[in-house]
């Protein structure tokens, strides 16, 4: 499995990618990085298995080198906030990364 490459801005001490979470409207974002189109393609095919077994679809664009993520909240009605599920979504998709 290919590993994403680094990338300075929103990385934690380890090197990992996090999700950083924005208001207006609520939402979890996240860009990832990767050294070929082939490791991009492969970690779309994971997010797209792992989205259907979860029935949870993130916003996705992406190149040929990185995919930008946004995670709304689940509850769809007016002034929802993330909930632990959202997280916990967010958390799985971390774990196609590894």
């Amino acid at each position: 499995m290919q590993q994403p490459i680094e990338k300075v801005q929103g990385q934690d001490h380890t090197g990992r990618h996090q999700w950083q979470q924005r208001e207006r409207p609520t939402r979890l974002e996240r860009r990832v990085e990767f050294e070929t189109y082939g490791a991009t393609r492969d970690f779309l095919d994971r997010l797209g298995v792992f989205s259907e077994q979860q029935q949870r679809f993130p916003d996705i664009s992406f190149g040929r080198t990185y995919v930008n993520l946004t995670l709304r909240p689940a509850d769809e009605s007016e002034g929802a906030q993330l909930q632990e599920d959202d997280h916990a979504f967010a958390a799985g998709v971390d774990g196609l990364l590894d």
